[in-house]
């Protein structure tokens, strides 16, 4: 059976329930004579009378009763759907997946989620820390985060942080038996702990001054985790190159020192992105929304 068939037996089922065309004709808000031209329609279609009528009365025969019976548990189902649809357009529901760095993930949308969800108890955050560039559509996430250098041009891209900035560390210990370097060129021969990610790739030590080129320092050491560089340096192992949220408070306890800041480049803020629908649920519309108030908050 043709699936177009379907819409005609939600009118039949409000004929057989109110054993009236007119009614049904005012439930459904269409015309009586499409009403009956509708049952006319299904009833060839099924090779079936479902419905006695007379100038006075109309009741559905043994195979619409039968028909009916089927129906109705189906369509009660599907109208509980729609409903649930509705309040997904008109009130934040749901569940949403975003995929973002883990220094974004544990130094800003931890937070954001945490007063986010207290806003809005019917929403529910799944919050992905991923090194690697995701597919998110593809990979089923709602939205991530990342710089506007990583962003493609077909996604929708909205401000949610401060801009970002990468770190230069040691600890006291490694500087008492090491110079300090000045420059990215007096990394050479220093102690490097370097940082590999998922994808196999070692993450670049970028520096900017000028017109200087970026150094890629030799490594000692080779982590797949921040913190773990970060532990590593505190240890006096040598110079991590992190998230400067990572060492905060390694620097304002002493453990650690901060180098090269001056040729540190910011990384750019950070923007919630996502791909353009015609209709967004209430749930993405609501955090886009208090993700855009707090990025505006803090500045």
């Amino acid at each position: 059976m043709d699936r177009s068939v379907l819409p005609d037996l939600d009118v039949f089922a409000a004929v057989a329930r109110h054993q009236s065309f007119r009614a049904a004709a005012t439930e459904r808000q269409i015309s009586v004579s499409l009403v009956s031209k509708t049952i006319r329609r299904l009833e060839e279609e099924l090779g079936v009378t479902l419905l006695t009528r007379t100038t006075r009365s109309v009741k559905p025969t043994a195979a619409g009763n039968e028909l009916l019976a089927q129906l109705e548990p189906s369509l009660a189902t599907i109208q509980r759907a729609l409903e649930r649809l509705n309040q997904h357009r008109e009130s934040p529901l749901g569940t949403l997946k975003i995929n973002a760095p883990a220094p974004i993930a544990q130094f800003l949308l931890a937070d954001l989620a945490a007063r986010f969800t207290a806003l809005h108890p019917g929403v529910s955050l799944e919050i992905t820390a991923d090194a690697a560039m995701a597919d998110i559509v593809r990979q089923g996430y709602d939205a991530g985060v990342r710089i506007a250098k990583d962003l493609r041009q077909d996604m929708i891209a909205v401000r949610i942080g401060p801009p970002q900035r990468y770190a230069v560390v040691g600890s006291p210990a490694y500087f008492a038996r090491r110079p300090i370097p000045q420059t990215p060129r007096d990394l050479v021969g220093h102690d490097c702990i370097r940082r590999r990610f998922p994808g196999g790739g070692l993450q670049e030590w970028a520096f900017q001054r000028r017109n200087s080129t970026p150094d890629l320092p030799n490594a000692r050491l080779i982590v797949n985790d921040a913190q773990i560089a970060v532990n590593a340096a505190v240890a006096g192992g040598g110079l991590a190159y992190v998230h400067e949220k990572y060492v905060e408070r390694e620097l304002a306890a002493g453990d650690l020192v901060r180098v090269l800041q001056a040729w540190s480049p910011g990384i750019g803020p950070p923007y919630l992105y996502y791909p353009r629908q015609r209709f967004l649920s209430a749930a993405m519309r609501a955090f886009v929304d208090f993700a855009k108030d707090a990025a505006s908050d803090s500045q």
